[in-house]
């Protein structure tokens, strides 16, 4: 049986880009791929709007909820393989030193819970935004962890 990849998907409040990265990198893995998502200063919720797009685009939400990347720091956390910044801010930020010392890569999105207008405009930021992410997550899964850096 080949090895799993561990991916952490960091932002800073882990409630929409980082969550909707985790669903995608989970769902398309083919089983190779294993994403956990947290942020730097989560809100504690996942954004309602991540939750909608994820359900209409067929992924579970069994689960998802905003938590600390101080949980995947620790010793008895998982080991990760690969971390993901998906936000400008948590990229800046000094990150805890993760177990195993794994590869780092940046890969910014816009963030769609700072949309503004009416349910249906929000929605569609986030459809956007979902669409990048999948875009980038289809990308290395193909290249694998070691290419990471060039999606």
């Amino acid at each position: 049986m080949a090895d799993i990849t561990n991916v952490l998907v960091l932002c800073t409040g882990n409630s929409a880009r980082s969550v909707l990265a985790e669903c995608l990198i989970n769902d398309l893995g083919g089983g190779k791929w294993k994403a956990f998502s947290a942020g730097s200063h989560p809100t504690g919720k996942v954004n309602p709007l991540s939750v909608e797009i994820l359900q209409e685009k067929g992924h579970s939400i069994e689960g998802l909820r905003s938590k600390s990347w101080d949980e995947f720091a620790l010793s008895d956390a998982p080991k990760m393989d690969l971390v993901i910044t998906v936000c400008d801010n948590a990229a800046g930020e000094v990150c805890p030193i993760w177990p195993g010392h794994p590869s780092k890569v940046h890969v910014g999105f816009p963030d769609p819970a700072a949309a503004e207008g009416t349910h249906d405009e929000r929605l569609a930021v986030f459809r956007q935004v979902y669409g990048m992410i999948e875009a980038k997550v289809r990308k290395l899964i193909e290249v694998g962890p070691e290419r990471a850096g060039e999606v």
